[in-house]
Parts: structure tokens; C-alpha cells; sequence
């Protein structure tokens, strides 16, 4: 039996999507605290729709290829900002790879919809995604609340995410190998 909220996660998904440009115009207007919290509520989403399929059993194939497109979406987006905001300018390269890692997959995902093929984030993948939610909530939180970040943090931040580059990149690898079944060779 279905639950009577089964259509939750998926809103939950969808609200994701739709806290993006909001969180853009705040980035861009420098209301970096309100772009936090619009990022922290967009990143407990991420977390509350997977918790709310997992435990009603209502993991759909929308939920599947939505959650994850909505992470990819709200990942960039913030990503974009530390790369071409003070303070911390990280390197473009990062958000360069991450950016292509993030295309190859979204494409190879509808190539194996169209197959019929339905591939679940893995392990390594949600690893990739905690990574990169907690290193943003913590560039941003540092951001918003700190008047002066030291360059020795901000050059933390940079080796946080080319770590989270090369597990972007790893994590992606194993979409190189599906079976026809959708399991990993």
C-alpha cells in the first residue's frame, strides 16, 4: 500500500529545483547569508526526499533521475559562485570538471533511460555529493559570517575541492560501466 504522502519526495525534489535562481539572484546581489540559508534548505531537501522514499518504499524512476539532476543543478550553481566570487576565487578548473563529470552522466542517465536502464546513484556518488554539500555549506557559511577568511583557509577550501574533483571524476567512471541490467560491471 502506498503512503498518502508518496508524492512528497518528489515535491521535495522539485522545491530543490525550483530554490536554484533564488539562490543565484542572492549570490549575485552579495546576500550571502540568505544564499546559505536558501542552500542549507535546498541541501536538507536533498536529504529529506531520499529519507522519505527510503523509509514509505516509494522510490520512483522520476525520483531517480530528478534528485540527482536537482543535486548536480544546485552543486554548480554554488559551485559557481566560490569560483568567480570573493573570497575565494577557486581555481576555474574545478568547476570545469566537475561541470563535464556532471554532463557526460546527465546524458549517459537519459541514454540508459531510453534503454530502459535506470541507474541509481552509488555509493561513491553519494559520497561525491556529501562532499561537495559540506564543503559548500562551509565556504559559505564561512563567507557570511566571517569578515576576514585567511588565505591559508581559502587555499583549504581550494585542496577541498580538487579532492572533491577527483571523486567527481572517479564516481563518474562507474557509469562507464553498466551492465545492460543496470548493475555495475
Amino acid at each position: 500500500m502506498k503512503h498518502k504522502y508518496s508524492h512528497l519526495p518528489n515535491i521535495l525534489t522539485m522545491a530543490r529545483i525550483v530554490a536554484i535562481p533564488f539562490f543565484v539572484w542572492m549570490v549575485v546581489a552579495e546576500n550571502i547569508t540568505a544564499a546559505l540559508f536558501i542552500f542549507a534548505a535546498a541541501a536538507l531537501t536533498d536529504w529529506l526526499d531520499g529519507f522519505l522514499a527510503r523509509r514509505w518504499q516509494v522510490v520512483s524512476n522520476f525520483g531517480k533521475i530528478m534528485d540527482p539532476l536537482a543535486d548536480k543543478l544546485l552543486v554548480l550553481a554554488a559551485l559557481a559562485g566560490i569560483t568567480w566570487s570573493s573570497p575565494f576565487r577557486l581555481c576555474a578548473a574545478i568547476f570545469f570538471i566537475i561541470l563535464i563529470r556532471e554532463l557526460v552522466i546527465t546524458i549517459l542517465r537519459e541514454v540508459y533511460k531510453k534503454r530502459g536502464i535506470i541507474v541509481a546513484a552509488d555509493r561513491l556518488g553519494k559520497l561525491k555529493t556529501v562532499m561537495q554539500m559540506t564543503g559548500l555549506a562551509a565556504a559559505y557559511t564561512l563567507w557570511a559570517w566571517v569578515s576576514y577568511i585567511p588565505a591559508a583557509v581559502i587555499i583549504g577550501v581550494e585542496i577541498w575541492f580538487w579532492a572533491v574533483a577527483a571523486i567527481t571524476v572517479i564516481s563518474g567512471l562507474n557509469y562507464l560501466r553498466v551492465k545492460k541490467d543496470g548493475g555495475i560491471q
